[in-house]
């Protein structure tokens, strides 16, 4: 399940990311990994962070919102934060 590169990671879809990063909190919290493995779990949850942060905000930047007239009817778009 661990993409084994960087480019691997940059491919990675969103979903599919925070899934593994959910898997591996989720291994990390049951305390039954071994120290060594802990470790390189948690290195690959810090890049599956990054990574989803990145693909938000991205998302963010790409929505907009719709803005009506005065008589209720959708005018146009703008971006979201302006």
């Amino acid at each position: 399940m661990l993409a084994s590169t960087a480019d691997d990671l940059a491919k990675l879809p969103f979903e599919e990311a925070l899934k593994e990063l959910e898997t591996i909190v989720s291994q990390l919290e049951g305390g039954q990994v071994a120290l060594d493995k802990s470790i390189e779990l948690y290195e690959r949850g810090e890049k599956l962070k990054v990574h989803c942060e990145t693909l938000l905000k991205s998302a963010e930047a790409r929505i907009e919102k719709i803005s009506l007239a005065a008589d209720g009817k959708p005018k146009g778009t703008e971006p979201l934060d302006e």
